[in-house]
């Protein structure tokens, strides 16, 4: 999986292909002067939130491991769609978490600066969640 993103990061055109991102690398001091492209945007996050989401993901992607390790030993469609049903609750998880952090964090920061916009990027987050 590394080499995957390591090989689709080199080539954006592949991020958009098989990833669905229109992405633009970013590259310190690169034609555009270094400055950062809006896909790039960052976000620091406190050790202890870090370490919950990352653990999350771990967790996500041990079960997909062992999804796909059900579907080598041929187990039974109705097992594997149990534990596929699993995978996509753990992901919501994931994303209500983060995206309260969100709401907390980088919305309210950016309507006291004034940033508006920010509710519209809200919004449209939500819409795609709720597909």
């Amino acid at each position: 999986m590394k080499d995957d993103l390591k090989r689709a990061g080199e080539n954006p055109e592949l991020l958009k292909r098989e990833c669905g991102i229109d992405a633009k690398l970013y590259v310190p001091g690169g034609e555009d002067g270094g400055q950062e492209p809006e896909c790039c945007r960052r976000k620091h996050r406190e050790d202890g939130e870090r370490e919950a989401l990352q653990k999350r993901l771990s967790r996500i992607e041990g079960q997909v491991r062992g999804v796909r390790g059900m579907v080598e030993k041929e187990a039974y469609c109705t097992d594997i769609l149990t534990q596929v049903s699993a995978i996509q609750s753990a992901l919501n998880a994931f994303s209500r978490e983060l995206l309260a952090s969100h709401i907390r964090t980088c919305v309210v920061q950016d309507i006291q600066d004034g940033k508006l916009e920010v509710v519209d990027d809200l919004l449209l987050t939500i819409q795609k969640l709720m597909k």
